[in-house]
């Protein structure tokens, strides 16, 4: 349980469904109801697709590139840092799309496949964090966990964007980016947390 709740809580602080429900909104605005629940849909279907693609592939691209996980966990969490710092600061994250893709997107017809599914859902950041959090599970109980974990992040992610303009007209704007802030501390956090055991975990390694 334990695991659940830590794998979740990373999960849920980096894909962050109440900030990314700003972008939604503002890219869905033109669609029908009925258009934008079927974005909604697509995108977060395909986000965790793209998630457990890289949850049962993680390992092998690490071995592959002779990449050990505590490197990855270093990396990971100054990329996570970076994030929790935009959005801390109440900013669109520049890990996962800039405010230029964003406009350029708005007459795309595809949309829940870039930027929404990726990289919005599904950046580097989240990428990052899934292969770490695999690679932490001691066995394969706790790697179904984190499978677990992508599935009800995604689930919650498709009931905000579902009802993502109810969630905007109640919350507003300013209590959507105090929500986001209070996710920022949170992943900031975390990312200490993810450098600090991947430092101690290679020192050790050299013993």
């Amino acid at each position: 349980m334990a695991f659940l709740i830590y794998a979740f809580s990373t999960l849920f602080a980096i894909v962050s469904p109440v900030g990314g429900v700003v972008t939604f909104v503002s890219l869905t605005s033109d669609m029908t109801r009925d258009e934008k629940n079927e974005v909604a849909t697509k995108s977060v279907v395909l986000a965790c697709i793209i998630a457990f693609i890289f949850a049962l592939t993680g390992k092998m691209i690490l071995n592959f590139f002779g990449i050990s996980i505590d490197s990855l966990r270093v990396a990971g969490g100054i990329l996570l840092f970076v994030v929790a710092f935009d959005m801390i600061l109440a900013k669109v994250s520049r890990e996962s799309i800039t405010e230029k893709e964003i406009d350029k997107s708005m007459d795309r017809s595809d949309i829940w496949i870039f930027p929404i599914a990726l990289p919005l859902l599904t950046g580097p950041g989240t990428i990052t964090t899934i292969i770490v959090l695999m690679g932490s599970a001691l066995s394969i109980f706790q790697n179904m966990i984190v499978m677990l974990a992508i599935i009800l992040t995604f689930a919650i992610t498709w009931v905000f964007f579902h009802f993502s303009r109810r969630i905007y007209k109640f919350l507003g704007y300013t209590g959507m980016l105090v929500f986001t802030r209070l996710m920022g501390l949170l992943l900031a956090a975390m990312a200490v947390n993810f450098v600090a055991v991947g430092i101690w975990n290679i020192y050790t390694s050299f013993q």
